[in-house]
Protein backbone atom coordinates (compact mmCIF):
# COMPACT_ATOMS: atom_id res chain seq x y z
CA UNK A 1 0.00 0.00 0.00
CA UNK A 2 1.12 3.67 -0.65
CA UNK A 3 2.44 5.62 1.76
CA UNK A 4 -0.54 8.24 2.72
CA UNK A 5 0.92 12.11 1.44
CA UNK A 6 0.50 15.16 3.46
CA UNK A 7 0.87 18.63 2.85
CA UNK A 8 4.53 19.65 4.53
CA UNK A 9 4.78 23.42 5.27
CA UNK A 10 8.00 23.30 7.20
CA UNK A 11 9.82 20.79 10.10
CA UNK A 12 12.29 21.92 13.25
CA UNK A 13 14.76 19.55 13.71
CA UNK A 14 15.73 20.78 17.44
CA UNK A 15 12.78 21.90 18.55
CA UNK A 16 12.84 22.71 22.38
CA UNK A 17 9.20 24.24 23.13
CA UNK A 18 7.00 21.87 21.46
CA UNK A 19 6.85 18.71 24.42
CA UNK A 20 8.95 16.82 26.24
CA UNK A 21 12.96 17.22 25.45
CA UNK A 22 14.42 18.15 22.14
CA UNK A 23 12.19 17.16 19.43
CA UNK A 24 11.77 16.71 15.42
CA UNK A 25 8.66 19.57 14.93
CA UNK A 26 6.75 18.55 11.74
CA UNK A 27 4.27 21.95 10.71
CA UNK A 28 1.74 20.94 8.28
CA UNK A 29 -0.10 22.96 5.81
CA UNK A 30 -3.89 24.10 6.44
CA UNK A 31 -5.92 25.95 9.21
CA UNK A 32 -9.31 27.29 9.44
CA UNK A 33 -9.06 29.38 12.54
CA UNK A 34 -7.67 33.05 11.50
CA UNK A 35 -6.31 34.44 15.06
CA UNK A 36 -5.96 38.16 14.79
CA UNK A 37 -2.26 37.33 16.41
CA UNK A 38 -1.31 34.25 14.62
CA UNK A 39 2.76 34.46 13.71
CA UNK A 40 2.41 31.82 10.82
CA UNK A 41 -0.48 33.12 8.40
CA UNK A 42 1.19 31.37 5.64
CA UNK A 43 0.44 27.99 7.25
CA UNK A 44 -3.00 28.62 6.38
CA UNK A 45 -3.80 27.57 2.87
CA UNK A 46 -5.12 24.03 2.84
CA UNK A 47 -3.74 24.08 -0.92
CA UNK A 48 0.12 24.90 -0.39
CA UNK A 49 3.10 23.26 1.04
CA UNK A 50 4.86 20.53 -0.07
CA UNK A 51 3.56 17.16 -1.00
CA UNK A 52 5.69 14.35 1.13
CA UNK A 53 4.45 10.63 2.45
CA UNK A 54 4.52 9.80 5.57
CA UNK A 55 7.14 7.21 5.36
CA UNK A 56 9.54 9.52 3.57
CA UNK A 57 9.30 11.93 6.39
CA UNK A 58 9.19 9.63 8.94
CA UNK A 59 12.69 8.38 7.58
CA UNK A 60 13.67 11.71 7.99
CA UNK A 61 12.51 12.39 11.29
CA UNK A 62 14.29 9.15 12.30
CA UNK A 63 17.78 10.42 11.84
CA UNK A 64 17.85 13.13 15.00
CA UNK A 65 16.67 9.77 17.23
CA UNK A 66 19.94 10.13 19.38
CA UNK A 67 19.07 13.77 20.29
CA UNK A 68 15.74 12.25 21.52
CA UNK A 69 16.86 12.55 25.33
CA UNK A 70 14.86 13.44 28.38
CA UNK A 71 11.54 12.42 26.78
CA UNK A 72 11.91 13.89 23.31
CA UNK A 73 10.74 12.73 20.55
CA UNK A 74 8.27 13.87 17.61
CA UNK A 75 5.44 17.01 17.67
CA UNK A 76 3.16 17.23 14.37
CA UNK A 77 1.97 21.08 14.68
CA UNK A 78 0.65 23.27 11.94
CA UNK A 79 -1.12 25.16 10.74
CA UNK A 80 -3.80 22.35 12.14
CA UNK A 81 -2.73 18.89 12.20
CA UNK A 82 -6.22 17.37 12.60
CA UNK A 83 -7.29 18.52 9.14
CA UNK A 84 -4.71 15.95 7.59
CA UNK A 85 -5.71 13.14 10.48
CA UNK A 86 -5.05 10.45 8.11
CA UNK A 87 -1.15 11.43 6.96
CA UNK A 88 -1.15 12.08 11.21
CA UNK A 89 -2.20 8.37 12.19
CA UNK A 90 0.24 6.96 9.50
CA UNK A 91 2.80 8.88 10.51
CA UNK A 92 2.11 7.71 14.61
CA UNK A 93 1.70 4.89 13.29
CA UNK A 94 5.36 4.71 12.12
CA UNK A 95 6.39 6.55 15.18
CA UNK A 96 4.57 3.76 17.51
CA UNK A 97 6.42 1.08 16.16
CA UNK A 98 10.07 2.45 17.00
CA UNK A 99 8.82 3.08 20.49
CA UNK A 100 9.15 6.63 19.70
CA UNK A 101 7.06 9.12 22.16
CA UNK A 102 5.03 11.64 20.15
CA UNK A 103 2.80 14.80 20.33
CA UNK A 104 0.10 16.88 18.43
CA UNK A 105 0.22 20.41 18.80
CA UNK A 106 -3.45 21.48 17.88
CA UNK A 107 -6.09 24.07 18.43
CA UNK A 108 -8.54 21.70 18.09
CA UNK A 109 -10.83 23.41 15.70
CA UNK A 110 -11.73 20.55 13.27
CA UNK A 111 -13.00 18.23 16.30
CA UNK A 112 -16.68 16.85 15.80
CA UNK A 113 -18.54 14.46 16.67
CA UNK A 114 -19.47 12.49 13.82
CA UNK A 115 -18.48 8.65 14.11
CA UNK A 116 -16.17 9.05 11.12
CA UNK A 117 -14.09 11.55 12.73
CA UNK A 118 -14.28 10.03 16.13
CA UNK A 119 -13.27 6.76 14.87
CA UNK A 120 -10.12 8.46 13.95
CA UNK A 121 -9.93 9.78 16.98
CA UNK A 122 -10.12 6.92 19.04
CA UNK A 123 -7.01 5.58 16.56
CA UNK A 124 -5.34 8.91 17.28
CA UNK A 125 -5.83 8.43 21.10
CA UNK A 126 -4.09 5.03 20.68
CA UNK A 127 -1.56 6.14 18.74
CA UNK A 128 -0.29 9.54 20.36
CA UNK A 129 1.34 10.27 24.03
CA UNK A 130 0.51 14.01 24.81
CA UNK A 131 -1.68 16.57 23.47
CA UNK A 132 -0.60 20.52 23.63
CA UNK A 133 -3.94 21.63 23.39
CA UNK A 134 -4.22 25.77 22.63
CA UNK A 135 -7.08 27.38 24.37
CA UNK A 136 -7.20 30.90 23.07
CA UNK A 137 -9.84 31.98 24.78
CA UNK A 138 -12.49 30.58 27.78
CA UNK A 139 -15.72 32.60 26.63
CA UNK A 140 -17.21 31.27 22.96
CA UNK A 141 -18.32 35.05 22.01
CA UNK A 142 -14.22 36.75 22.11
CA UNK A 143 -12.66 33.04 20.91
CA UNK A 144 -14.96 33.82 17.65
CA UNK A 145 -13.56 38.07 17.86
CA UNK A 146 -10.15 36.87 17.96
CA UNK A 147 -10.38 33.90 15.64
CA UNK A 148 -13.61 33.54 13.46
CA UNK A 149 -14.18 30.25 15.29
CA UNK A 150 -16.01 29.96 18.87
CA UNK A 151 -14.56 27.08 21.65
CA UNK A 152 -17.56 24.72 21.86
CA UNK A 153 -15.86 21.93 19.71
CA UNK A 154 -11.94 23.03 20.62
CA UNK A 155 -13.34 22.31 25.23
CA UNK A 156 -15.80 19.59 23.78
CA UNK A 157 -12.18 18.01 22.78
CA UNK A 158 -10.48 18.65 25.96
CA UNK A 159 -13.11 16.61 27.31
CA UNK A 160 -13.23 13.99 25.29
CA UNK A 161 -9.14 13.82 25.72
CA UNK A 162 -9.62 13.62 29.23
CA UNK A 163 -12.54 11.08 29.13
CA UNK A 164 -9.88 8.89 27.13
CA UNK A 165 -7.30 9.62 29.76
CA UNK A 166 -4.70 11.06 27.57
CA UNK A 167 -1.73 13.36 28.88
CA UNK A 168 -2.73 17.23 27.82
CA UNK A 169 -0.40 20.49 28.38
CA UNK A 170 -2.71 23.59 27.94
CA UNK A 171 -1.34 26.42 26.42
CA UNK A 172 -2.69 29.94 26.41
CA UNK A 173 -1.32 32.69 24.44
CA UNK A 174 -1.48 36.00 26.74
CA UNK A 175 -3.12 39.44 25.36
CA UNK A 176 -3.40 42.55 26.83
CA UNK A 177 -6.98 43.68 27.00
CA UNK A 178 -8.35 40.60 25.64
CA UNK A 179 -8.11 37.70 27.48
CA UNK A 180 -5.70 39.10 30.76
CA UNK A 181 -8.23 40.03 32.77
CA UNK A 182 -9.15 38.00 36.25
CA UNK A 183 -12.78 37.01 35.08
CA UNK A 184 -11.71 35.22 32.02
CA UNK A 185 -7.82 34.04 33.94
CA UNK A 186 -10.44 32.58 36.80
CA UNK A 187 -13.08 30.97 34.38
CA UNK A 188 -10.31 29.29 32.48
CA UNK A 189 -8.70 27.78 35.43
CA UNK A 190 -12.14 26.82 36.64
CA UNK A 191 -12.53 24.67 33.42
CA UNK A 192 -8.95 23.58 33.12
CA UNK A 193 -9.66 22.00 36.66
CA UNK A 194 -12.62 19.78 35.55
CA UNK A 195 -9.57 17.78 33.68
CA UNK A 196 -8.05 15.44 35.84
CA UNK A 197 -5.05 14.73 33.03
CA UNK A 198 -3.68 17.72 32.30
CA UNK A 199 0.04 17.79 33.06
CA UNK A 200 0.89 21.66 33.00
CA UNK A 201 -0.34 24.84 31.73
CA UNK A 202 1.91 27.10 29.62
CA UNK A 203 1.52 30.59 29.80
CA UNK A 204 2.77 32.08 26.43
CA UNK A 205 2.86 35.90 26.17
CA UNK A 206 1.64 37.11 23.00
CA UNK A 207 4.58 38.97 20.54
CA UNK A 208 4.99 40.78 16.96
CA UNK A 209 7.57 38.34 15.50
CA UNK A 210 4.74 37.35 12.67
CA UNK A 211 3.86 40.72 11.66
CA UNK A 212 6.56 40.71 8.70
CA UNK A 213 4.53 37.13 7.19
CA UNK A 214 1.13 39.22 7.60
CA UNK A 215 2.82 42.71 5.32
CA UNK A 216 4.77 39.99 2.99
CA UNK A 217 1.05 38.74 2.46
CA UNK A 218 -0.51 41.40 1.71
CA UNK A 219 -2.50 41.20 4.70
CA UNK A 220 -3.47 44.09 7.46
CA UNK A 221 -2.19 43.11 11.19
CA UNK A 222 -5.49 43.63 13.22
CA UNK A 223 -3.19 44.10 16.50
CA UNK A 224 -0.38 45.99 15.23
CA UNK A 225 -0.93 48.53 18.66
CA UNK A 226 -1.86 45.67 21.28
CA UNK A 227 1.10 45.67 23.82
CA UNK A 228 3.78 42.99 24.84
CA UNK A 229 2.63 41.35 28.17
CA UNK A 230 5.18 42.96 30.79
CA UNK A 231 6.45 40.23 33.26
CA UNK A 232 4.40 41.27 36.17
CA UNK A 233 0.91 40.68 34.01
CA UNK A 234 2.84 37.25 32.91
CA UNK A 235 3.25 36.70 36.61
CA UNK A 236 -0.07 37.33 37.67
CA UNK A 237 -1.48 35.04 34.45
CA UNK A 238 0.60 31.61 35.72
CA UNK A 239 -0.19 32.60 38.98
CA UNK A 240 -3.54 32.18 38.19
CA UNK A 241 -3.54 29.56 35.42
CA UNK A 242 -0.56 27.22 36.81
CA UNK A 243 -0.77 27.64 40.55
CA UNK A 244 -1.55 24.25 40.79
CA UNK A 245 1.80 22.73 38.81
CA UNK A 246 4.15 25.17 40.81
CA UNK A 247 2.36 23.63 43.91
CA UNK A 248 2.94 19.98 43.12
CA UNK A 249 6.80 21.28 42.28
CA UNK A 250 7.26 22.32 45.50
CA UNK A 251 5.70 19.14 46.83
Amino acid sequence: MDSIKGRLHSIESFGCADGPGIRFVIFLQGCHMRCAYCHNPDTWSLHEGRLVDAQTLFQQALRYRTYWKNGGGITISGGEPLLQIDFVLELLALAKQHGIHTAIDTAGQPFCETPSFLAKMERLCELCDLFLLDIKHIDPIIHKQLTAHDNQNILALARYLNAHHKQMWIRHVLLNHHNSDDKHLYALRAFIDTLEHVEQVQVLPYHTLGIHKWERMGLTYPLASLPIPDEALITHAKHILCQKQLESKQE
